[in-house]
């Protein structure tokens, strides 16, 4: 990104000029901030960043002839150094994932502040991400339930615990346990109260349940 010593560079991109005035207005404002470039269009935005090669753009994303997440992707290309910063009044998941994968660092929303605007600006320029609240929850949810990794609470358990639940589910007793399974009834004690643990369940009545519900056990055993 740019020099400590020298200005941020920054492109706005919005097809409403009121919003380009109020935006660049302040801007000019800053010390440390050079606004390089306007546009009213995404196809002048992609135009214009391969002209200034700009730190930043603040990029809406409802345009007419290209809306922000096409152009996104095409600055991106023509500039890959430059970070994207979606200001945009919609917040609905079609908008904002599109625009991330696109490239974009920053997600806002038009109801920020002036000065959360800049810190986001600030942050773009060093790489670093700012998602506005309502966002980041979203964002963080989705992708929590997409890993690939994520652990289910069985999948904790040991294969020994996972006989006991079984034995559990069919309705056997510690002493029909320890005898089934050739152990000690401490042994089986120790197990059950792991296997509550794991699977965050208080006693053994929840735990059958459990056995039953994830199918663990099946009618024809």
């Amino acid at each position: 990104m740019s020099d400590q010593n020298e200005p941020i560079t920054v492109m706005i991109v919005d097809d409403h000029e009121m919003v380009r005035r109020g935006a660049s207005s302040y801007l000019e404002a800053q010390p440390d901030i050079s606004l390089v470039a306007q546009a009213g269009s995404g196809a002048e935005a992609v135009r214009l960043a391969q002209e200034f090669i700009p730190d930043v753009v603040l990029m809406d994303l409802v345009m007419p002839d290209m809306d922000g997440v096409e152009a996104t992707r095409r600055v991106k290309n023509v500039s890959p150094r430059t970070q994207i910063v979606i200001l945009t009044s919609f917040h609905q998941d079609e908008y904002v994932f599109p625009a991330l994968q696109a490239g974009a660092i920053s997600y806002l929303l038009k109801d920020v502040r002036a000065t959360e605007l800049l810190e986001a600006i600030r942050r773009a320029a060093r790489g670093e991400a700012t998602l506005h609240p309502r966002i980041a929850a979203r964002v963080i949810k989705t992708f929590r339930s997409l890993a690939p990794d994520a652990e289910t609470p069985i999948m904790a358990l040991t294969e020994r615990e996972l006989e006991v639940l079984k034995l559990i589910a069919k309705g056997y007793t510690n002493d029909k346990i320890a005898e089934q399974l050739v152990i000690s009834v401490g042994t089986v004690k120790g197990h059950v109260s792991n296997i509550l643990s794991k699977l965050h369940l208080v006693d053994r009545t929840q735990a059958a349940a459990y056995a039953w519900q994830e199918g663990i056990v099946h009618r024809e055993e």
